[in-house]
């Protein structure tokens, strides 16, 4: 079997309307692509869980990029706080997550670090402390990128200038959410999947990402990754609703469209998706950076 990785870089940014959108989408998924390459590695040496660790691999770039809401360029909370998402999947059932993990660089290997336990899910001062007794050292992932984001936020709820989809906090702009799907040269089948959440959002808020069947979803039959309207997602199991379809025999770039095409306007979704012998990326509107590199 072909090995193959795809990484995205979330969901609805660039916006068409944005500043030079085009040159953004341009870079974002070069970083995407360079994502894909260091996964690609883990696949071409066959290494051991070769699909796991070259999600990993792939996750790990992305998140060490400020560009992305994941790891170093997450979104605060509107108390001013920085808490992390993270899961990792596997299509022999392996699952395992963090949520409202603070201070800690890379979230996804905090979440690879949870496989090994019994457990499947830690949050908050649990997920830190577990990361710290896991040699995770402390580190601020605050940047002036989402300090300006944070105020800008703050100031619209003062102001109650908010934009259409911000009602109710229902915010659709969720800038670059990471994730990444792998399928290895044995058939088996990986996915991981990272955020900082979004630019509105009260400190515990906890969206798809670390969801099992929201944000990720894989088994025998492939991997994929969720990004956008986080609540949505969960509501709508978006990511198991994609698989279930290629379970079924679907391409996986009609079973991402299908799922797109259904998502309730005006919030965006996109998806990665691999099954046995072919891929998919689909986004509302299109707005999505990702890229997929073959390992073969």
């Amino acid at each position: 079997m072909k090995p193959i990785i795809l990484t995205h870089g979330g969901a609805g940014r660039p916006t068409p309307d944005a500043p030079d959108s085009t040159g953004a989408r341009e870079e974002a998924i070069k970083v995407c692509l360079a994502a894909c390459e260091a996964g690609a590695g883990a696949l071409r040496n066959g290494v051991a869980d070769a699909a796991l660790e070259a999600a990993i691999a792939a996750a790990i770039v992305l998140e060490d990029d400020p560009r992305f809401n994941a790891g170093t360029g997450a979104n605060l909370r509107l108390d001013g706080s920085l808490e992390l998402d993270a899961s990792v999947a596997t299509g022999d059932g392996r699952f395992a997550a963090v949520a409202c993990l603070r201070a800690t660089k890379n979230p996804v290997l905090v979440a690879r670090e949870l496989l090994r336990t019994p457990h499947v899910m830690l949050c908050g001062e649990g997920a830190t402390r577990f990361a710290r007794q896991r040699g995770f050292a402390e580190a601020s992932m605050v940047t002036e990128k989402a300090l300006k984001r944070w105020k800008a936020a703050r100031e619209r709820l003062a102001t109650g200038n908010l934009r259409p989809y911000e009602q109710k906090w229902k915010e659709m702009q969720f800038h670059g959410t990471i994730g990444a799907v792998a399928r290895a040269r044995d058939g088996t089948f990986a996915v991981t999947c990272s955020t900082g959440g979004t630019s509105m959002m009260l400190p515990g808020r906890i969206g798809d990402t670390p969801i099992w069947g929201a944000g990720v979803f894989a088994g025998e039959h492939g991997a994929v990754c969720s990004t956008g309207h986080g609540e949505l997602c969960i509501k709508r199991m978006a990511a198991w609703r994609v698989y279930q379809r290629i379970a079924k025999g679907e391409h996986p770039q009609a079973a991402a469209q299908a799922e797109v095409d259904d998502f309730p306007e005006p919030y965006e979704v996109g998806f990665i998706a691999v099954s046995k012998d072919a891929h998919g990326i689909a986004a509302t509107g299109g707005y999505m950076p990702a890229a997929a590199v073959e390992a073969g």
